[in-house]
């Protein structure tokens, strides 16, 4: 009886600590309850990396990869020039490539949702312009509407020098407020990347086109064009 007393009390015990503390339980204001296990383990997959680069860059003759590191200096300017501060300091990037013509670039991005990180990738043309926008993976209960074409189409054409925010240039959807604006940050830190590592140095980037788009604004107040 002592023994089977043991076994039932180092049940409980073991029980006890595989089940997660109630401080380590997740709130939803929302719904105003815990996320359940479930809620929490939940993730669907749309699609693979593969899959997404045949959608980012279809007609490229081939794709490379490589990986850029960001010195902290880096990191810093590239945080304000987003306006958030994130935990990564290397990115791996996809470029396609026809002969010697860069097509554009695909980078992988994950980034916080409501509770859970999201998983999507981000297609980038030659001159700066997101051109696609795909979920690979979403974790939450909610909210993931922000993979459908009459939402993400409206990121597509968005450069370094646009907003890219909610209220800005970036209509909102009901329920997912926190997706759209993970959503965005990360496509703004794609844009941000691109210029800084591939456009600038081509001498393509947003500092060129600023530039280019005074300039022009100078011309057109001066002869009335």
């Amino acid at each position: 009886m002592k023994y089977l007393l043991l076994a039932v009390l180092n049940g409980i015990l073991m029980a006890t600590l595989a089940t997660p503390a109630w401080s380590e339980r997740v709130w939803d204001a929302e719904l105003k309850r815990y996320l359940t296990e479930q809620e929490m383990m939940m993730a669907e997959i749309f699609m693979s990396e593969e899959e997404g680069l045949k959608i980012m860059l279809p007609k490229s003759e081939r794709v490379r990869k490589e990986t850029i590191k960001l010195s902290p200096e880096k990191k810093a300017q590239i945080e304000e020039r987003i306006g958030w501060k994130f935990p990564e300091d290397s990115f791996e990037v996809y470029i396609g490539e026809t002969g010697a013509q860069v097509d554009g670039y695909a980078l992988v991005q994950n980034t916080i949702g409501k509770h859970k990180p999201m998983t999507y990738m981000v297609g980038v043309d030659s001159k700066g312009r997101v051109s696609d926008v795909e979920l690979l993976v979403f974790r939450e209960s909610r909210g993931s509407e922000i993979r459908q074409k009459r939402f993400n189409t409206q990121y597509e054409g968005k450069t370094v020098l646009d907003p890219v925010r909610i209220n800005k240039d970036i209509i909102n959807i009901s329920g997912a407020t926190m997706s759209v604006r993970s959503m965005s940050a990360g496509i703004k830190r794609v844009l941000v990347l691109v210029d800084e590592f591939y456009l600038k140095p081509a001498g393509l980037g947003s500092d060129t086109v600023a530039s280019r788009k005074t300039d022009k604004g100078i011309l057109s107040s001066i002869f009335g064009n």
